[in-house]
């Protein structure tokens, strides 16, 4: 029935792309290419033999499969099971992770290589010149430069040279292997194949991950609030650290470590000229972050500890994830991977087990620069001009002749804009004429520190792994069998004053410049906690008595209040126990302020319509449940609520106060503090909070019944959300639509339209490890086969698949279906 499908989907989207020309055009991509073109002649995917009818797979796979080759040292045996896992056995590791890099690329290459030609801004080679400006803004933050930076660090050390060298020879292998016919399908269709993998493609991947994490900024925007509002109005409304916060750390947490120097803050703390308000526009900092927790013995059924990790990232098809086994001499560990890189970035191994969520610390800032004139050769620093160095960047349009950027770097960065480039400035939200000092450039080697975190049997071999990994910066959540449990907030930070880099900084001033670092050691960490558990939520990672400033802002409150809130509840606790609450759907800020909007509501006259919503509001119980139509209705008036408090205030290119700050001054009423912003400036009349709450639920009622006609099962609030799990290339056909599930961004199975869980883990720690796991996609990269999507059911309705641990490769399951013997 796939193979069906797949030919029939296959089919009528060929038919489509040559009605069109032979194009495939006005396709969003990739956050800044807006059309995919220059689709070739089409003769080749028809062709019967060639064409995509060759990618059609069965569900019964081959049941023994040899690989002859004469690059590994020793035989390899892979163990593939009923979810198409491969477990790998190796008797060394260049063996081991040379047929990684062969299974991966075996069902992963078209996502590898396609991802790192968006990482390098290689995506006009393959697209044409839309991609042009996507391309020019890779080059110009510097993220092939990163790669190589990464490289040459990597190769200095004999282990991580060695892992790369090998992975990069597997998948080389594999691509040797392939005939035209056997390009995966986007090849074809795309028109172009595979080229040779190179550790350098490997650095790429991490850093687009970096990217993905850790490049965000609203500098720019928070400037323009400063510069019309001042640093009083800056201070009520984007506050920092709350009492609402519930941190990574528990509050109250002593540090006794010796604190370094700490940077005095200067009197100026922003670039002394005006930006301009052209910035383009920010969207409120809502937050999709990710959730990972371990539990202690005392709260444990098994009376070992328990760790849940579910990151929450767009939801892609092919996976973001690939999930396998990898069994040599001194290691035996299992979990998601990420195509391109040797290693397992979230698992387990037979002793501990760990996971990751982002930390959010700021580690990137904008500079502005002043040049001496337009040749930009020398720029102003301490009070003299000092030399630009250029980099040459040649980017290559399919069709078009290549295009030849001098890139200019000053010792902050790479300065990524410039006036005249409206389009790339508001695309990317590049601030002109700055430099970007972004960690991610510096020297590091993060797969080193997962390879010794893969092999860690204690506490204290985690710890020294995290040493070596810098970005982007992760909370490790850590458990093992012999009963600890741990959390740190890890990776490189910059030693800064106080709100550093909260608005653009002054390229021009030393004070300005970043001064150090923070020690490792001294990263925020603790181990066996007294409240019986670990968890994270992208919150902020320790309250005021932690002596360092990571950030002025991280993932608002409620997602790590309810996990937390459950977890302090928790007894006795399950896998199941974990399971349940990844997907928990409970939002904490209805619980919070939906009770004081109701009240507001009390005061008025309503018609029908409106009184059966308030009705269902009412008798709600605060959960994004599929089938409920009170979430649909109070996320439209928030949203609704947040527009009409702010939007008057803070204009184009400005960052308006977060979804927090709107539940505070709902929660406050009337009071001076927050009178002034319900006011709408646009308008003769005062209006009140009442005023604001009234009219936009009228509102809301109004655009939901012009939207979905009277309310009814459209108003569901799985159909109004809309998730949809789309292909990396934006191709329709090949993505899946229609995801029926619970959550909400808010909720700690944190879900919007494009974005989600993309991996589900629970481990119980004991002397075997039982393990459960599930991402939103399949194994195979090819939409031809049973295996590109058969997880998203078991996914949608929150549930997980028991993970297969095998000890040694003589181990009987009855869920082998397959085995690959490679060698001689």
């Amino acid at each position: 029935m796939k193979i069906l499908q797949f030919l029939f989907y296959t089919f009528v989207m060929v038919v489509w792309v040559y009605i069109l020309h032979n194009k495939l055009a006005d396709v969003p991509f990739l956050g800044g290419v807006k059309s995919v073109e220059s689709i070739p002649a089409l003769g080749h995917l028809l062709n019967p033999f060639a064409g995509f009818w060759a990618n059609a797979e069965p569900k019964n796979i081959q049941k023994d499969i040899r690989i002859n080759t004469k690059l590994l040292k020793d035989k390899v045996e892979i163990l593939v099971d009923d979810r198409l896992i491969p477990h790998i056995f190796a008797k060394n590791d260049f063996d081991l992770y040379f047929a990684q890099g062969y299974v991966t690329a075996k069902y992963r290459l078209w996502q590898m290589e396609f991802q790192t030609y968006a990482a390098a801004g290689r995506l006009s080679e393959i697209v044409g010149e839309k991609a042009f400006n996507y391309d020019l803004h890779q080059r110009r933050i510097g993220l092939p430069y990163a790669a190589e930076v990464a490289l040459k660090e990597m190769q200095k050390d004999e282990i991580s040279k060695n892992v790369l060298d090998a992975y990069s020879q597997g998948v080389n292998a594999y691509i040797d292997e392939l005939n035209p016919k056997d390009y995966p399908l986007e090849y074809k269709l795309m028109g172009y194949k595979p080229e040779k993998w190179t550790p350098y493609k490997s650095c790429l991947m991490l850093k687009a991950m970096a990217q993905d994490l850790s490049y965000k900024s609203d500098d720019w925007q928070m400037t323009n609030v400063l510069q019309k509002y001042g640093k009083d109005v800056v201070k009520e409304l984007f506050p920092g650290y709350t009492s609402t916060q519930d941190p990574i750390i528990p509050p109250g947490t002593k540090y006794e470590f010796k604190k370094q120097p700490i940077p005095k803050t200067p009197k100026q703390v922003s670039a002394p000229l005006p930006l301009g308000t052209d910035a383009p526009k920010t969207e409120d900092r809502k937050g999709i972050g990710s959730n990972n927790w371990a539990i202690g013995n005392t709260k444990s059924a098994t009376g070992l500890p328990m760790l849940a990790n579910d990151p929450h990232l767009t939801l892609n098809l092919p996976s973001i994830w690939f999930e396998l086994q990898l069994v040599a001499p001194r290691t035996n560990v299992y979990g998601a991977s990420l195509p391109g890189l040797p290693g397992i970035a979230s698992g387990f191994n037979q002793d501990i087990a760990w996971g990751v969520t982002n930390v959010d610390a700021d580690v990137q800032d904008w500079y502005q620069i002043k040049f001496k004139d337009n040749a930009k050769s020398e720029y102003w620093h301490q009070k003299q001009w000092k030399k630009t160095t250029s980099r040459i960047e040649t980017i290559k349009i399919k069709g078009k002749n290549s295009v030849i950027d001098t890139m200019i770097m000053t010792h902050h960065g790479f300065v990524a804009c410039y006036p005249h480039e409206k389009e790339l400035s508001k695309d990317f939200r590049l601030p002109p004429n700055c430099a970007l000092r972004w960690v991610t450039h510096d020297p590091s080697n993060e797969l080193l520190a997962f390879y010794k975190l893969n092999r860690a049997r204690n506490y204290e071999e985690y710890r020294k792994a995290l040493v070596l990994y810098q970005s982007p910066a992760q909370n490790f959540v850590y458990a093992d069998n012999l009963g600890d449990i741990a959390i740190t907030p890890n990776g490189k930070f910059p030693l800064k004053w106080k709100e550093q880099g909260k608005f653009i900084l002054d390229g021009s001033n030393p004070e300005h410049d970043w001064q150090g670092w923070i020690a490792p050691a001294q990263n925020p960490h603790v181990k066996n906690p007294e409240r019986g558990f670990v968890s994270s939520a992208n919150q902020f990672s320790a309250d005021t008595l932690y002596p360092y400033y990571l950030h002025w802002e991280f993932a608002t409150y409620e997602r790590g209040k309810r996990i937390n809130d459950r977890l302090t509840n928790m007894q006795k606790a399950t896998t199941d126990s974990m399971r349940l609450l990844q997907y928990d759907a409970v939002s904490q800020i209805p619980k919070d302020v939906l009770p004081t909007l109701l009240k507001y509501l009390a005061k008025s006259t309503w018609n029908d319509n409106e009184q059966k919503a308030i009705s269902e509001l009412q008798k709600w119980d605060f959960s994004y449940t599929k089938e409920k139509i009170a979430p649909t209705i109070f996320k439209v008036w928030w949203q609704n609520i947040q527009n009409d408090t702010w939007e008057d205030d803070f204009t184009e290119g400005m960052r308006r106060p977060s979804y927090e700050r709107t539940r505070d001054f709902i929660l406050l009423g009337d009071s001076s503090l927050s009178s002034r912003w319900f006011d709408d400036n646009r308008t003769s009349k005062k209006e009140t909070v009442t005023d604001i709450v009234v009219q936009t639920f009228r509102k809301t009622i109004q655009d939901l019944t012009q939207k979905y006609d009277k309310m009814g099962e459209k108003w569901q609030w799985n159909k109004h959300r809309n998730t949809f799990i789309q292909h990396l290339a934006r191709i329709d056909a090949f993505s899946v639509k229609n995801i029926v599930t619970d959550g909400d961004r808010t909720t700690p199975n944190a879900l919007d339209m494009r974005h989600g869980p993309s991996w589900r883990m629970v481990v119980a720690v004991g002397n075997t490890p039982k393990a459960f796991a599930i991402y939103p996609g399949g194994q195979s990269g090819n939409v031809g086969s049973y295996y590109y999507d058969n997880f998203i059911k078991t996914w949608e309705k929150g549930e997980l698949a028991e993970l297969l641990f095998l000890k040694n490769v003589n181990d009987k399951s009855p869920r082998i279906i397959s085995k690959i013997r490679m060698g001689n």
